[in-house]
Parts: C-alpha cells; sequence; structure tokens
C-alpha cells in the first residue's frame, strides 16, 4: 500500500533507523542533566565518536570493534568536560561549546584520510518468528543489533533512575547537591560518571551514522543532530520514555522529508531540509510559553557545586 509514492511500512521502518542516533545522545545528556550538569557539547561528542567508530571499524574491519571505539571516543572528550567543570570548576555553558568546537574541529582533522572511504557493512539481525508478523515484523523486528539497544537502553535507564539506589543518589545531586555532599554522597564522583555516560552514549550514536545510516564518512556527518538530542532533553521533561517518542516523532519528521523530496512533492527541497531544525524551535518556542515551561528539570542544572 503506497499514499504518494511512500510506503508506510518502509517509511515506519525508517523511522526506527533515522531515529536511533538521536535516541541514544538524549538518552546520554539526559541522564548528565539529572545529575546537575549542563553538557552543551554534545554534537562534539558524537562526531567524535563517529570518526573513532569509523576509522576503528575500517582499520579491524569490525563494526563492533568501531562501536566500542566510538564510545571510549565520546567518553573520552567527555571527561575533559569533567575536568574543565568538575576538577576547575569552569561554568559549563562556555564549557560545552567549546567542547563542540573542538570535537568537530579534531574529527575533521583525524577523518581527513578517510573522507569517501567506505566502511565494513553491518548486518540486520531479524527476530525469528516475530520478523514474520505482518506489517509490525517489518517495522519492528527486522533492525540491526544498535536498533534494539536502543530501546533496551531506554528501559534500563528508566529503571536505574526510578528504582535503583544508584539513581536515587543522581537524582539527589542534581536536585540539591549541597543536601547530597552533606548527607555522604560525593557529588563530583557521580557528576563525572554521569558525564562519562553520557559521552560514551553520544559516540554511540554518532557512530551509528557514521556506521549504519551513511557507512562512509564525510565532514560533518552528524549535521547538527547532538543540537536536536539536547532539544529532545527538554521536550521530554528529562523523562526516558518521553526522550523516546521525542527521538522517534523528530526522527520521523527527517524520514518523511527525504521520501517527500523522493516522491517530488512540490514543496521546496531546502524547505523540506529544513523541517526537522524548524520542528526543534516549534517544540522550544511551545515549552517556554507554556506556564510551567521546563517543568522536571533538576534544580541544580548548570551550577556549579563547590565542596565546603
Amino acid at each position: 500500500m503506497n499514499f504518494g509514492g511512500i510506503d508506510p511500512v518502509i517509511l515506519l521502518a525508517s523511522l526506527m533507523v533515522a531515529s536511533t542516533p538521536i535516541l541514544l545522545a538524549a538518552l546520554g545528556e539526559m541522564v548528565v542533566e539529572k545529575s546537575g550538569v549542563l553538557n552543551l557539547g554534545v554534537e562534539g561528542m558524537m562526531i567524535t565518536g563517529a570518526v573513532c567508530g569509523f576509522i576503528a571499524s575500517v582499520e579491524s574491519g569490525s563494526p563492533l570493534v568501531g562501536f566500542i571505539a566510538a564510545a571510549a571516543g565520546g567518553a573520552l572528550l567527555a571527561m575533559l568536560f569533567a575536568l574543565l567543570t568538575q576538577v576547575f570548576q569552569s561554568t559549563q555553558v562556555p564549557s560545552g561549546l567549546a567542547l563542540t568546537l573542538v570535537g568537530v574541529g579534531l574529527a575533521s582533522f583525524l577523518g581527513q584520510n578517510y573522507v569517501g572511504v567506505k566502511s565494513p557493512l553491518t548486518t540486520k539481525m531479524p527476530i525469528p518468528l516475530l520478523e514474520d508478523i505482518p506489517v509490525l515484523g517489518p517495522i519492528l523486528f527486522r533492525h540491526d543489533a544498535m536498533v534494539y539497544f536502543s530501546l533496551f537502553a531506554v528501559v534500563v535507564v528508566w529503571a536505574v533512575l526510578k528504582f535503583t539506589r544508584a539513581g536515587l543518589i543522581l537524582r539527589a545531586v542534581g536536585e540539591n547537591h549541597t543536601a547530597a555532599h552533606a548527607l555522604g554522597y560525593k557529588v563530583r564522583r557521580v557528576r563525572v560518571l554521569a558525564i562519562g555516560f553520557g559521552g560514551a552514549m553520544a559516540g554511540l550514536g554518532g557512530a551509528y551514522i557514521s556506521l549504519i545510516r551513511v557507512p562512509q564518512w564525510t565532514d560533518g556527518i552528524t549535521a547538527g543532530i547532538g543540537w536536536i538530542a539536547l532539544a529532545i532533553v527538554v521536550f521530554a521533561s528529562w523523562k526516558a520514555p518521553r526522550v523516546l517518542i521525542g527521538a522517534y516523532l523528530f526522527g520521523g519528521i527527517t524520514v518523511l522529508q527525504l521520501n517527500l523530496q523522493a516522491a517530488g512533492a512540490k514543496v521546496p527541497v531546502e524547505l523540506l531540509s529544513m523541517s526537522p531544525f524548524l520542528a526543534t524551535i516549534v517544540v522550544l518556542v511551545v515549552i517556554s510559553a507554556r506556564s510551567k515551561g521546563a517543568a522536571g528539570g533538576p534544580a541544580m542544572l548548570g551550577r556549579i557545586f563547590q565542596a565546603r
């Protein structure tokens, strides 16, 4: 069944693929912000993960090695942010912006000899029996491992934050770092671990783009997805299930505009290409217009912790 040349089954299956890097990066950033740290360097960590994963995958011939290297690359860059903000107590906003500039420049430098090179192909992992379900099978159960991993990560992050002692401590640090410190919790250690986790997730998101979505290296391959991930965390009110919905919403808009272009829709290509970013702006404007705009945000978000 086609609608104006667009197959809805293929469209929805593509939506899950397009949303995966956004979901991974947004989920990691949500954990970071839950600890009270605002890291605006998601774009830089994503593209660093993309280039590290691509190079490791090409040189080793293994996409798995590539994803491990991507997580390590993103986490390593995140540690630079942790050093600046948690040790030297630099202001988080400019430090995060600087991290993006460093990541973009570093990726361009490391990837200059890999432009146009193809990465090793990843294989899909269709789930036996479930893949044969009409309509739902092709949409949900014929993807690569990282799509399933991203959905699994949503459940794990949600459960850890809601039901475990580690999640309780993380939330306590984000809501009142002074009280958490008085209770004996290591505020800086918690925040450094959260920052590292966010960096690793952003790196995986970047590697998904360079190894699966666009299996080759080009400069600026993340194309602003890190900024969208940041917006989704606010849109989702710092809740993991809503991050999933937000990522799939923006991923869906991205896929739809590509399909409309392919179907020859009589809408300017430039306008279609801008649509995911326009949607981001609209969402932020709507949120800011609400009386309780960013309800659910950690009280200590962006504030420097100083032990006394």
